[in-house]
């Protein structure tokens, strides 16, 4: 692999793609390194995107595939920053590369050591709904197309590199290496998590198994995922009752968590309709603060949701707790002229996460940090993609909560400031 790279995007999500490929369109050598087996990010794990309701593979597959096919992008998975330091126009980055055990250059992706393998695990791609093998694919239509082994669980039977069309493709001392690279700028784009299904201790969310995370049921919702229904994970019945709590893990300040996340209630409407065209006789119910729809188009899909019959209930819950056949027992108190309390009882509840800033480790980049944990921008208003530090950009939730669409503009924006900035490097080595 090359040592010297016009620029490194550090995360593989939809800003990242969108930042390596319009830079490489500019032919700058581009390196992308992100953390997980393939790249895709958070997008890729979605059934549909709102307003429109289109297939979010649809959308994400090709970018991907661009990245993956462009001549000027290279690209390092299982991969993070151990140190990154400004030499005089330069950064000398050292990049750590984990183990995957697997020649992911020789490997076809026929997937038969999947199947030869004897050790079932939780599958971390439907959020440990489903199941998968010690050795497996990421995902069908993961980039790269290669196989990874996770040793956590491996017995070392030998049964994967018996039935392995390819010699030498497994490697069971596959060691982990620092990778020395030189570049010349840098756009973070490291995306973001959820709130822990933990974090308000009240919903006994760990507790209870049909108390779900919004992208456990995107899993469920998505036709390639692990149940191929909605199913509840307690006893596999369908769900005719489905409730969801909105800001679970937002616009909470015992969390430290006091600002709005933007994309949890168009997220929540999104899979409400889903569910209400898989389950047309399903009573489905969102309990909600303030219903905070601000996108082109988003304030008609809320319209939308009411007149399909989703119940929207202005109340807060207080507590969550266990019922009868693995029922779920909510205790919300209404607001307005009915408001009080009161106990209602739903099959399967999902509660709608907050994004929190993505654990980077310890800030390999030296970016200034905002208060509310995220990259901060020294110009949010009109440049929001410049940072701390001259020469490294940042796009997407690794700078704040936003949706797909703005995301993939910052991605954008990043792109063009990264190569206004390159210019003004080239210029200032000729002057020199």
């Amino acid at each position: 692999m090359e040592s010297n790279f016009d620029a490194l995007i550090i995360g593989a999500g939809i800003s990242g793609m969108q930042t390596a490929n319009d830079l490489a369109d500019q032919g700058l050598k581009v390196l992308v390194v992100e953390k997980e087996p393939s790249i895709g990010g958070a997008m890729i794990l979605l059934s549909k995107v709102f307003p429109t309701l289109d297939c979010a593979s649809c959308i994400t597959t090709p970018k991907m595939s661009a990245v993956k096919n462009h001549d000027n992008i290279t690209i390092m998975t299982l991969s993070h920053i151990k140190s990154f330091k400004r030499e005089g126009m330069l950064f000398k980055v050292v990049i750590h590369k984990e183990p995957r055990y697997v020649d992911e250059v020789a490997c076809t992706g026929c997937g038969k050591c999947e199947y030869a393998c004897p050790v079932l695990r939780s599958d971390p791609f439907d959020f440990n709904l489903g199941v998968t093998k010690a050795i497996h694919l990421p995902f069908k239509n993961a980039i790269p197309l290669a196989a990874v082994l996770d040793m956590d669980y491996c017995i070392q039977c030998g049964a994967c590199t018996r039935v392995c069309p390819v010699p030498d493709c497994i490697n069971y001392l596959d060691e982990p290496e620092d990778i020395q690279i030189t570049v010349r700028t840098a756009i973070q784009c490291t995306g973001f998590d959820l709130t822990p299904m933990n974090a308000k201790a009240e919903y006994h969310a760990e507790d209870l198994e049909n108390v779900i995370s919004p992208m456990q049921m995107e899993r469920l919702l998505a036709p390639h995922g692990p149940y191929g229904g909605i199913l509840r994970p307690s006893d596999g019945n369908l769900a005719d009752s489905i409730a969801f709590i909105q800001c679970a893990g937002s616009r909470d300040e015992t969390l430290g968590i006091p600002y709005c996340s933007r994309v949890c209630c168009m997220y929540a409407i999104k899979q409400a309709m889903l569910l209400s065209g898989i389950l047309p006789l399903a009573d489905i119910t969102i309990y909600y603060m303030d219903i905070r729809t601000f996108g082109k188009g988003h304030d008609q899909f809320y319209q939308n949701a009411k007149a399909m019959g989703i119940n929207f209930i202005k109340a807060k819950v207080a507590q969550i707790n266990a019922a009868e056949n693995g029922n779920i027992k909510l205790r919300i108190e209404e607001i307005g002229q009915n408001g009080g309390l009161r106990e209602v009882e739903h099959d399967l509840c999902v509660l709608s996460l907050g994004m929190v800033p993505k654990n980077t480790g310890n800030n390999p980049l030296h970016l200034a940090i905002g208060e509310d944990g995220f990259v901060a921008s020294i110009n949010p208003k009109t440049s929001p993609t410049l940072t701390s530090e001259s020469g490294v950009f940042v796009a997407g939730t690794a700078s704040g909560p936003k949706d797909i669409v703005d995301s993939i503009i910052e991605g954008s924006a990043a792109a063009m400031q990264a190569s206004a900035y390159l210019q003004n490097l080239n210029i200032s080595e000729v002057v020199q």
